[in-house]
């Protein structure tokens, strides 16, 4: 095998805050894992103040982070723009020789100075949209994107030598946009936690999970018009997650209104002990979600060994074929459908079914095998290797 040692690529994304949600996350595994195994691997990120490295920011291990200050950062507005990302690229490319710049997401203005970027220096550009060109996520806020597809994205989008989807569902949506470039599908890894065997059927109440950004695109309007439906007696429904948008207090309102408030507790952004602790609590996991390009907190779940509802919003037709959850159309009364039998359930089928969801996600997304798929695109990409089996024309 060509040493790893020789790929010098450079990740860019509009930050890499704690509370940044899964992309964030996902993003910085990838680092971690390429630079286990050799990679010499770069970030750059904006940030308020780049002199305070420590505060609420991730911090992935052997990789080399470099922060641009932000001019603007409107939280209202959801925009950040640093006029100094561009300059550290090309600072970055002549200091480090790069060869491959990888960005991640879309439609923002550090996306479009890294292809800008990757197009004045001649590097090999490779886009991550991370789920960004799926139909829903068009269609959210589409005259913004419809904007930004005539001025810069999709100019920025024909300008990449290679795709990264998470699924073919994602690769199918990247396709359908008319975009001809190869394509690695290549899904995101997961951490396996330490197993933990979990008493059966001596709990005073059972609990179900959501854990994810609380946001309209989660469909969480549809998971309480589905429990309202249900009201299973002896569950709890803990929603957990950072508030976008103001949604919460739809939710809320939404609880309220059906009378439900006693079955419903909502924690609030979680990381670490308590995120550990919740899922090793949990009973079952819900993601009602109109939109994933993969869905990790899917995996997440399978990987503590709870069984998962999630929708076809999310390419995870695997669960039902590996027999560890339920896959229904993004409707509250199909997840009603779902919720009814999972409750219905005795706690040690529920323990059998996420049993196979650990075996399944173990073999299937260890972060070395999604490293190696990565660095071996990259490597075919700069010509010092050959085309890997992740990659579809």
């Amino acid at each position: 095998m060509i040493p790893r040692s020789v790929i010098r690529v450079l990740h860019t994304i509009s930050d890499i805050n704690l509370t940044g949600g899964g992309l964030r996350k996902a993003m910085v595994s990838i680092c971690e894992a390429q630079a286990a195994q050799g990679a010499n691997v770069y970030i750059i990120a904006q940030a308020k103040d780049p002199t305070r490295r420590t505060e609420n920011l991730f911090h992935p291990q052997n990789v080399e982070i470099h922060l641009a200050r932000l001019a603007v950062n409107s939280e209202r507005w959801r925009f950040k723009y640093s006029p100094f990302f561009s300059r550290e690229v090309r600072s970055l490319y002549r200091q480090k020789g790069l060869q491959i710049i990888h960005d991640h997401g879309l439609w923002l203005p550090s996306n479009h100075s890294a292809a800008r970027a990757a197009r004045c220096l001649g590097v090999p550009l490779v886009i991550h949209p991370h789920g960004m060109l799926e139909p829903w996520a068009l269609a959210y806020r589409a005259w913004k994107k419809r904007l930004a597809w005539a001025l810069y994205q999709r100019r920025d989008l024909e300008s990449a030598i290679l795709f990264i989807a998470t699924s073919s569902q994602e690769a199918e949506s990247i396709r359908k946009l008319g975009f001809r470039q190869p394509i690695a599908i290549v899904p995101i890894g997961i951490e396996m936690p330490d197993w933990r065997e979990q008493p059966i059927g001596d709990k005073a109440w059972r609990s179900a999970l959501f854990l994810s950004r609380i946001h309209p695109k989660k469909g969480l309007l549809n998971l309480v018009a589905a429990w309202n439906c249900i009201r299973p007696k002896g569950w709890k429904m803990i929603v957990a997650g950072p508030d976008e948008e103001n949604h919460l207090d739809e939710i809320k309102r939404a609880v309220k209104i059906a009378k439900i408030e006693e079955d419903f507790e909502f924690v609030g952004p979680i990381q670490g002990a308590l995120k550990e602790k919740l899922y090793r609590e949990a009973d079952l996991f819900i993601l009602p979600t109109f939109s994933e390009n993969f869905g990790i907190v899917i995996a997440e779940a399978l990987s503590y060994g709870i069984p998962v509802i999630t929708t076809h919003g999310a390419p995870w037709q695997a669960l039902v074929t590996n027999h560890c959850g339920w896959w229904v159309r993004p409707t509250a009364d199909s997840i009603a459908e779902a919720l009814q039998d999972a409750v219905s359930l005795s706690d040690a089928t529920r323990y059998a079914m996420g049993q196979r969801g650990r075996n399944f996600v173990e073999t299937e997304f260890s972060w070395e095998l999604i490293a190696e798929q990565m660095l071996d695109a990259y490597q075919w990409i700069i010509g010092v290797g050959p085309r890997p089996s992740c990659i579809i024309d």
